[in-house]
């Protein structure tokens, strides 16, 4: 039986330090595309040695980017890679061996997510196993939302047993720029989609995040990166419906900002 055939698509910006080891695991694939943000490092260059399959453009966010590079795609189905996520290698038999001789009997493939965090794998948690619907039929997905782009997929998928590997934030600072960017893009979706009840969610959503992830997905037994990765999440959902209601206090009309009214 012939094997299907694979478009892998990576976005990049600035990833120099990852990014190779990203495409040296996916060059078995039929084809290679980078859509590239203007990176200012030498993460072009460094892809330029896998494919020449490179497009600059600037970023108008998840979405539209995620589409947008599919678009550009020859083949029936899709690998959707970030530059920091690695094919194991157990992953990549897996993959194989559904593509030689089940690719008819399933739309998408689920990929567990195993995150490197602080110097250690995180193995339990909210944090693994994470999957995501990486590996799918062109025609079948779309990608939705913001800020978190989201796979919709137009049939059924199976959830794989190996890893895909997940080189995340490089320290704690790199992981709380991440967060404040996310925040903001989070804060303004939620207000377009008028998500209410805000001191409800600032009081018990990040709590029920933390013993969620820490307690009931047994993250305490990733030792410290558990804890710090358990708290960073709630802090996550924390700053978002904070900020959330910070952008609607700035969106009230302001009353008594007239210099005159007190004189």
């Amino acid at each position: 039986m012939a094997k299907a055939t694979v478009s892998a698509c990576v976005m990049t910006f600035n990833n120099a330090d990852v990014i190779k080891e990203c495409m040296e695991n996916i060059k078995w694939a039929d084809e290679i595309i980078v859509v590239d943000s203007f990176s200012t490092d030498n993460t072009v260059e460094i892809c330029r040695e896998f494919t020449d399959k490179i497009h600059q453009r600037k970023w108008p966010g998840f979405k539209d980017q995620s589409n947008y590079i599919v678009s550009l795609a020859n083949y029936e189905w899709i690998l959707f890679m970030d530059a920091d996520e690695i094919i194991s290698p157990e992953l990549y038999l897996e993959i194989q061996s559904y593509l030689t001789n089940n690719s008819n009997n399933w739309d998408g493939f689920y990929f567990p997510r195993r995150t490197r965090y602080l110097g250690s794998w995180i193995n339990h948690g909210e944090w693994y196993p994470a999957y995501d619907l990486l590996l799918y039929r062109k025609d079948k997905g779309k990608w939705v939302k913001e800020p978190h782009a989201t796979l919709e997929l137009d049939g059924k998928a199976k959830h794989l047993k190996s890893d895909c590997l997940h080189y995340t934030y490089r320290n704690l600072s790199h992981q709380l720029s991440t967060i404040d960017k996310y925040t903001d893009m989070s804060a303004i979706e939620m207000e377009k989609e008028g998500v209410g009840s805000l001191t409800f969610q600032l009081l018990f959503r990040p709590l029920f995040r933390f013993i969620k992830g820490y307690f009931f997905k047994r993250g305490f037994m990733d030792g410290m990166p558990g804890l710090v990765a358990a708290i960073t999440t709630s802090f996550y959902v924390f700053m978002k419906y904070a900020k959330l209601w910070e952008l609607r206090i700035k969106n009230q009309p302001q009353i008594g900002t007239d210099k005159n009214a007190y004189k």
